[in-house]
């Protein structure tokens, strides 16, 4: 990887890894299972060089609150796990998610396994954030894989909330021509908690004082992740509608295709 800007061909778990890079984030902790363990091989080894912390947790539980607690002090964080990964961390997951105040951006990359290529079962990362009120987004090419981590950065700032891009396998060793940026280098990646009980103790009555408060702000959320850039209309000849998200993105493209139909 080049620090110019220019166009490389890279997975998806590369551009994943270099969009965490060109986004500035400060801390990132991770557990490795496929199809997600090159993310954090990329971020560490190309990280070294901007002061950054990265590490390899003892579990996905333990990354997820590593990057937790460092969006909590102001830095930005990041964590990736396969799906079953999620599994181990859904603890935390539902509670931050709840609970939000994130002051750095906080994102996770989580990669499903669609058809067992490495896994034991099957599981939708999209109904994981659907259960805990999270604001989920699905990359369909390596190079919107690096773009929209860095726009995830911003809207989780913006929103003060967690944000998970969802992954497969097919996008996650697929590879594709992509343009990269520059990254930025920082003079400190130091962060500063400050306390507060009402928004960070995890108790009943604060969790009941808060969910009317997660469940309004999903709904601002819904209103203006409808004009996102990432939700695009392209309009055929054909009376036919077609609603896709992620790599059955591209499924469709070339199914629409080969049937010789146009989707209006």
């Amino acid at each position: 990887m080049t620090k110019q800007v220019t166009k490389m061909l890279l997975s998806g778990n590369e551009a994943f890894a270099r969009g965490v890079l060109e986004a500035g984030v400060d801390v990132a902790a991770a557990y490795p299972g496929t199809p997600s363990t090159e993310i954090m091989e990329t971020i560490a080894h190309f990280g070294k060089d901007t002061g950054m912390h990265a590490e390899w947790s003892i579990n996905e539980k333990i990354a997820f609150e590593v990057a937790l607690g460092a969006s909590w002090s102001g830095l930005r964080s990041f964590t990736a796990a396969k799906h079953v990964g999620l599994n181990v961390a859904a603890d935390p997951f539902f509670t931050a998610a709840l609970f939000g105040g994130m002051k750095g951006g906080f994102v996770m990359v989580i990669a499903d396994d669609p058809s067992f290529h490495s896994s034991q079962n099957e599981q939708d990362t999209r109904m994981y954030a659907l259960a805990a009120h999270a604001i989920c987004m699905e990359p369909s090419t390596p190079q919107e894989a690096l773009d929209m981590v860095k726009y995830a950065y911003e809207f989780s700032e913006k929103w003060e909330s967690m944000v998970v891009i969802r992954s497969t396998t097919r996008l996650s060793h697929s590879r594709g021509p992509v343009t990269i940026g520059e990254i930025p280098k920082k003079e400190t990646h130091k962060g500063e908690f400050i306390k507060n009980p009402a928004k960070f103790v995890c108790l009943p009555g604060n969790a009941r004082r808060t969910k009317p408060l997660l469940l309004a702000k999903m709904d601002e959320i819904q209103e203006y992740s409808n004009k996102s850039q990432w939700n695009v209309v392209e309009k055929g000849k054909d009376p036919l509608l077609v609603i896709t998200s992620g790599v059955s993105y591209l499924y469709v493209k070339d199914a629409v295709q080969e049937m010789g139909i146009d989707p209006t």
